[in-house]
């Protein structure tokens, strides 16, 4: 089993957002290798089928964990602002991800 990664501290997610989101990363990783294994085993158009399945789970999950992250950089930075101004700004720099990763 691989060593679990270090949780450093930060201002952009807190150290409990950061172990909900490997936490997470590491399921989808392990639905991915059993895709990876559905794949080797494939015999007709129902594994396919099986395949395309726990692919689009798969997809589902990920898009959930970046929902997640985004969601808790706006709390996070919305917490961390010191005025108005850095909210805004925290807030643009946000939109910006959402728009060209989404």
């Amino acid at each position: 089993m691989p060593e679990p990664f270090k949780i450093v501290e930060g201002s952009a997610l807190t150290a409990p957002q950061k172990k909900d989101l490997l936490h997470r990363l590491a399921r989808i990783e392990g639905q991915l290798r059993g895709v990876q294994k559905l794949i080797a085993l494939a015999d007709g158009p129902s594994d396919c089928n099986a395949v395309a399945q726990q692919m689009a789970a798969a997809r589902k999950a990920l898009d959930r964990s970046f929902v997640q992250l985004l969601t808790a950089s706006i709390v996070t930075h919305s917490a961390n602002a010191q005025d108005l101004d850095s909210a805004r700004d925290a807030a643009a720099s946000l939109a910006a991800m959402l728009d060209k990763f989404a």
